[in-house]
């Protein structure tokens, strides 16, 4: 028979008293001592209860340090990489994967000489305005963010989820129109704020097999990219002309069914032992088809102008005074021979 705990055998004495036919005064003394085990009882419950309200409370008090610094991590990361080591999906050590990934690079031209009459305080304002427009527009697109380098930054697309290498590397190029395009939306403002020139930004992107994984010691490491083709979007980023998206041709192939590009010089890039295509992005077809443009491109020049981005005034007036000052630097080339 199983024994019974010190509750159910008080509960049982007193139904035993309760049930018998003696007078209950004659049985004071054993009402008393239950009475008496009865409040011992109640005090030590009351004793665990309050142990046990404690040791929750410090439960508790742990898994809200523990939420606040997770919250405060997740701002060091990019969201898709937290997700993935919080969910168990990834665990943190050193290893790495071979994939095809799209892989961006952009730059702020002339960062430094265009906010150099600026006070450091302005200057971080309008560099962290910047940078978390720009960081909206990528989370939006599914980018992984990998780093900022001052204004410069790189994300990758395809790791760790993928859509499939065209989706991702869609993906990358429309969130870089979106980028072009808010940042010349942004200029009046950041101009109001202090800056002599609107910011101008070059974007290089690449498509190819890369390493991603995490780098570096047991004591401190990175979740990055390495390999050619990173180089290969950082060079191209290099060479684009401001405000200009300049791709890889893998890029390219991938992308060329929905998005107008023209085709650039294949060049030379530090690093890469082999001439490189490539092309610059203009807008998604169905846009092209709307615009109202100037497009000339032949040995001597290249150009292309929105005719729909001409219409303030202030644009207007920029884009003459540049073209005036090629103009002017053509003029003064001095033909060291003449037409044959």
């Amino acid at each position: 028979m199983q024994e019974l705990s010190r509750e159910d055998k008080f509960i049982k004495n007193m139904e035993d008293i309760l049930s018998s036919q003696e007078d209950l005064n004659s049985r004071q003394v054993d009402i008393e001592k239950l009475l008496k085990e009865y409040k011992k009882s109640l005090r030590q419950l009351n004793k665990i209860v309050k142990i046990s309200d404690k040791q929750q409370d410090e439960v508790n008090k742990k898994n809200q340090i523990l939420q606040e610094l997770s919250q405060k991590l997740s701002f060091y990361l990019s969201p898709q990489i937290y997700d993935s080591i919080f969910s168990g999906k990834q665990d943190v050590c050193l290893k790495s994967t071979r994939k095809k990934l799209t892989i961006f690079f952009s730059d702020l031209v002339n960062f430094t000489q265009t906010t150099e009459n600026l006070e450091p305080e302005i200057l971080s304002d309008i560099l962290n305005d910047y940078l978390e427009e720009m960081v909206s527009i990528a989370l939006k697109y599914g980018a992984t963010i990998d780093k900022f380098i001052g204004d410069a930054m790189m994300l990758f697309f395809g790791d760790p989820e993928s859509l499939g290498e065209k989706q991702d590397a869609m993906n990358c190029i429309s969130m870089a129109i979106e980028m072009r395009d808010r940042i010349s939306q942004l200029a009046p403002k950041w101009m109001d704020s202090g800056l002599l020139e609107p910011f101008q930004v070059r974007m290089g992107i690449a498509t190819g097999y890369v390493t991603v994984g995490n780098f570096g010691s047991s004591h401190r490491m990175d979740y990055t990219i390495i390999g050619g083709h990173v180089n290969m979007a950082a060079r191209l980023e290099e060479t684009a002309n401001p405000n200009t998206i300049l791709v890889s041709h893998e890029t390219y192939s991938l992308i060329k069914d929905k998005i107008f590009c023209e085709k650039r010089d294949t060049i030379f890039l530090k690093g890469i032992p082999y001439p490189v295509p490539t092309y610059e992005v203009i807008d998604f077809f169905e846009n092209i088809q709307e615009r109202d443009e100037i497009n000339i491109s032949n040995n001597q020049l290249t150009l292309y102008l929105n005719k729909d981005s001409l219409k303030t005034h202030n644009n207007k007036e920029r884009v003459i005074k540049i073209l005036q000052k090629v103009i002017n630097e053509i003029d003064s080339i001095d033909p060291k021979y003449s037409d044959q």
